[in-house]
Order: C-alpha cells, then sequence, then structure tokens
C-alpha cells in the first residue's frame, strides 16, 4: 500500500461522518492530493442497475478524485436502515475483516489518501464478535472523532474517546458538528470538550439547513489534518 489514510468515526449515526468525509476529501483534493473515499459497512441502500447503492457511498465517490469501483469503496451494502450486524445477519452474509482490508489496499495503492467513513457510532456491532472499531484498528488507520453537537454529545464524546484510549486506537484530533442550531449553553459545551480531550479541535462546522462539503471544508484545518495522519 502506498497511500495513507484515516477513519471518520462519530460520537453516534447521524452526526455528521458523511459530511466531514466529503468536506475532507474535497479540501485534501484541492492540495493536489489524490483522494480517496472508501465506506466499507453501509446499511441503507436502493437497488439500481443491479446493485444496492448506498446515498453516503455516493456522496463519498463524487467528492473524491480517484474512481474507485463502488463493490471496492463499499464491500458491504446492505438494504434496510438497520444496525448493520442486524442486516448482515438478515442477508445472510458475514462481515469479514480480511476482504475490508484487502479492498481498502486495493484503492490505497492508488491514492494518496484514503478517507474511511465508519458506520453508526464506534462500537456499533458488525458481527457476533465485532464492532465498526475493528475497521481502523485491522487497518492501522489514526481516526478523527465528529461530535455531533446536541444534548448528550459530552457523554457520547467522551465514551468513545475512553474507548478509543482502551483499544489502543490512535485519535488524531476532533471535528465539531452544530447539527443543533437550537442547542443550549453550546460554546460551554465546546470548552467542556475541549478540557477534556487532549488532541486537537480540528474544524467546527456552523449549522446549515443543507450544508455544502466545500463550504464546510473552509471550516477544517485542513493543513493540520494532512499532517496529523
Amino acid at each position: 500500500m502506498t497511500g495513507r489514510g484515516v477513519f471518520i468515526a462519530g460520537t453516534d449515526t447521524g452526526v455528521g461522518k458523511t459530511l466531514v468525509a466529503c468536506a475532507l476529501l474535497r479540501g485534501l483534493a484541492s492540495r493536489g492530493l489524490r483522494v480517496a473515499g472508501m465506506k466499507p459497512v453501509a446499511a441503507g441502500a436502493r437497488h439500481r442497475q443491479g446493485i444496492w447503492l448506498n446515498e453516503d457511498v455516493e456522496q463519498l465517490r463524487v467528492a473524491a478524485n480517484v474512481d474507485v469501483p463502488q463493490t471496492v469503496m463499499n464491500p458491504y451494502c446492505f438494504a434496510p436502515p438497520i444496525a448493520p450486524h442486524l442486516a448482515a445477519s438478515e442477508a445472510g452474509k458475514a462481515i469479514s475483516m480480511a476482504v475490508i482490508a484487502r479492498h481498502y489496499a486495493r484503492i490505497a495503492a492508488r491514492s494518496d489518501v484514503v478517507v474511511v467513513e465508519g458506520v453508526g457510532g464506534l462500537l456499533v456491532p458488525l458481527g457476533p464478535r465485532l464492532s465498526a472499531a475493528a475497521i481502523p484498528e485491522r487497518l492501522d488507520l489514526p481516526v478523527v472523532l465528529v461530535v455531533g453537537l446536541r444534548l448528550g454529545c459530552l457523554n457520547h464524546a467522551l465514551l468513545t474517546v475512553e474507548a478509543m484510549q482502551g483499544r489502543g486506537l490512535r485519535l488524531a484530533g476532533w471535528i465539531a458538528n452544530a447539527m443543533d442550531p437550537a442547542m443550549a449553553r453550546r460554546e460551554q459545551n465546546l470548552d467542556a470538550l475541549r478540557q477534556r480531550i487532549a488532541e486537537p479541535l480540528l474544524g467546527i462546522v456552523k449549522y446549515a439547513a443543507k450544508p455544502v462539503a466545500d463550504r464546510v471544508a473552509k471550516a477544517l484545518d485542513i493543513n493540520r489534518i494532512n499532517a496529523v495522519i
């Protein structure tokens, strides 16, 4: 493998992992780098032209500048938008880290940086004894954590960081996504996270009803992210 990579984790599902991953792809591409996206596991898809397509995967594909076959970029795609271990069981499939690693190696060989997006939160089950945390562990990737700023984010963020530390994962930094425009005491919550997470805050994404990856990229410290991954 020739390229570098980074794993985008979230404090929960629906906190902006795809948005941040796409913004990071666009920002790194603007620096002249060959960038590709990958979402090893996706749940929630529509059937088109003989294959299952996930919306997050499509967004990553559009944001990247290295063309990757959909089945390589997303080896496990399930129709129902449910927990991935349940979707896999219903489909009669077992998610294999060896398969994910093999597909990642194909992408990395053609790219300078691969942005790998997780599924759900860090510990969402992928199988009987497998969680999403196994992906950055197996691929040996640093993690950028997306914290969805809403009620409960302090507990979710700190538990996720603690889970990473317990597994020996490297947290490169975190990004705050202001997903709730009505959140009370947002700045105080940010301060609390700054005080408790040793790794750097790499960007604050302001709330937008229809966020655009290119605009979000400007809110991220792309140069620093490129340096720490």
